[in-house]
């Protein structure tokens, strides 16, 4: 597993910057920067600081499920078998969130 690309990942789910997960769990920016682009390894303690601040275990970043969207492929297939105007309807509802 690639420990950086997964803290990257896993940022990116909550929608931070590496800033803002720098400020949560005390570690420099520049630090998680190199981190995320395999320029540098990272401890046991300071990975579970990460951890905490995204909260979720050791065991649950080690899992590596993404348990933040459905995959791609299944929620085309799923709209390809809406009829017109359920296509519509999901369109409709889908608006309400924007406003």
């Amino acid at each position: 597993m690639d420990v950086g690309a997964q803290i990257r990942r896993l940022r990116e789910s909550k929608r931070w910057t590496t800033n803002r997960l720098a400020n949560q769990c005390g570690l420099s920016q520049s630090f998680l920067r190199s981190v995320e682009l395999g320029e540098k390894g990272i401890s046991v303690e300071n990975l579970a600081l990460i951890c905490d601040a995204l909260q979720l275990s050791l065991s649950e970043f080690f899992a590596d499920t993404d348990r933040t969207a459905a995959p791609p492929d299944l929620l085309a297939e799923e709209l390809q078998r809406l009829t017109p105007r359920q296509r519509q309807a999901l369109a409709g509802f889908l608006q309400t969130f924007r406003d």
